[in-house]
């Protein structure tokens, strides 16, 4: 077994003992050497590792663990299915600048040509491409547009060309390799290529079954890890946050509304002045009652705190909802609370100031104050602050912008 062969599969061992959770993301990967034309340092499909040899020779055993886990926890998180319009070189350096901090904060010593800035610490790629884009201009995405389409248009010539030069493929290799008499020579050895060549792209249905595998092999090594007790910190954070439901927060919204209307047949006595001894059940409506708490703490944008409420008045029109609004940082802002009966727009036509600390507790110990409990509480807010010690005895549903856990109540991700 070569050198360099040896090393990857020493690493990945290493990997399989001291940290289960990538080894067995790692383990998923065959290890091909690819050749150095297309493969200057590592790469993946999503399928297989490819790897330059001089590149991963030059790394200390630490490294290649690092280089190892780097690919495998790409192709886990499905960075090749979720790029979608997005220039491709910007979404590569955004998936680069998600997965490092994770690896490095894990234990693992970076590659030397790994990319980490600690403002992207905690992001996603989605939430990293947009910040990329001051260090980026026009002409690099057109220099990337002109790129793809010379590349096209040499994939189209190269077909044309061989179908000029004598039909398929094997029918032209076939001619190639025949010296003219009927002899057939073989091609000399050291042809150029060192390695596998490059894979052709996955089509859209490849990428959506290849998604759908790592996201099981991810749970799965996610379970085994963590029942070795070696799966914590922002890793398992990561992957509590992948593995939740990704049903849209607007459904999910909409539905746990919805349950809070009390809807139910009445089988009370009508006036005997109808005269029909039968008693028929009818149907009686409770207007719900809704606290709505959005965080001002600073974190949450004034463009999703409007989607947020549009999103409310939305739904509380068709349920018959009395909305009852705080706006809470460190604690209630001036004027609370607002009301708005059912048939009020809920709009946000009312001044919410804040940008404090996050505390929960002002806006839980403001409805124990009340009469009567809410028939739902929602809480919009990015999870990050102190919290009631004790679950209160209604409803909770906390509608979270980030990766942060919730103690109690239902947690429904935003982004």
């Amino acid at each position: 077994m070569p050198d360099v062969e040896k090393k990857l599969v020493t690493a990945r061992t290493r990997l399989i003992l001291d940290k289960p959770f990538l080894g067995a993301l790692v383990l998923r990967l065959p290890m091909v050497e690819g050749d150095p034309k297309w493969c200057e340092t590592t790469w993946s499909d999503g399928k297989t590792f490819y790897y330059n040899s001089d590149y991963i020779d030059a790394l200390d055993n630490d490294q290649t663990q690092f280089a190892l886990s780097h690919e495998a926890l790409h192709c886990a998180l499905s960075h090749f299915h979720r790029r979608g319009h997005r220039i491709k070189h910007r979404w590569e350096l955004a998936c680069d600048y998600a997965v490092n901090p994770l690896l490095i904060n894990d234990g693992l010593k970076p590659t030397p040509d790994a990319a980490h800035l600690r403002e992207y610490e905690g992001m996603t790629a989605e939430e990293i491409y947009p910040c990329l884009e001051d260090n980026d201009n026009d002409g690099e995405r057109d220099l990337e547009k002109k790129t793809d389409s010379s590349d096209d248009q040499d994939k189209d010539n190269d077909q044309n060309k061989d179908m000029s030069d004598g039909g398929s493929d094997k029918e032209r290799q076939k001619n190639d390799a025949s010296d003219g008499s009927g002899n057939e020579t073989k091609e000399p050895d050291g042809s150029g290529q060192r390695g596998a060549p490059k894979p052709n792209p996955l089509s859209p249905q490849e990428q959506e079954d290849l998604s759908t595998q790592w996201q099981q092999r991810l749970a799965a090594a996610a379970q085994a890890a963590m029942q070795n007790g070696k799966l914590e910190g922002e890793m398992a954070r990561m992957v509590d946050y992948l593995l939740q439901p990704k049903l849209p927060w607007r459904m999910l919204l909409a539905r746990f509304m919805t349950m809070t209307a009390r809807d139910d047949y009445s089988y009370a006595r009508p006036s005997s002045r109808r005269g029909d001894p039968a008693v028929y059940p009818s149907l009686r409506s409770h207007e719900t009652n809704v606290v709505v708490v959005i965080d001002t703490s600073g974190s949450i944008s004034a463009d999703e705190i409007q989607e947020f409420i549009s999103e409310i008045d939305a739904i509380k029109s068709q349920v018959r909802a009395r909305i009852t609004l705080l706006a809470c940082d460190s604690d209630l802002n001036y004027g609370c609370p607002w009301y708005f009966e059912a048939w009020d727009e809920f709009a946000m036509d009312v001044e919410i100031r804040g940008g404090g600390g996050t505390n929960f507790k002002p806006a839980f110990a403001w409805v124990d104050e009340q009469d009567s409990n809410p028939d739902l509480l929602l809480y919009f807010t990015d999870a990050e602050g102190v919290f009631p010690e004790a679950e209160p005895m209604y409803p909770v549903v906390w509608l979270v912008k980030g990766k942060q856990p919730v103690p109690f109540g239902q947690r429904i991700q935003l982004n």
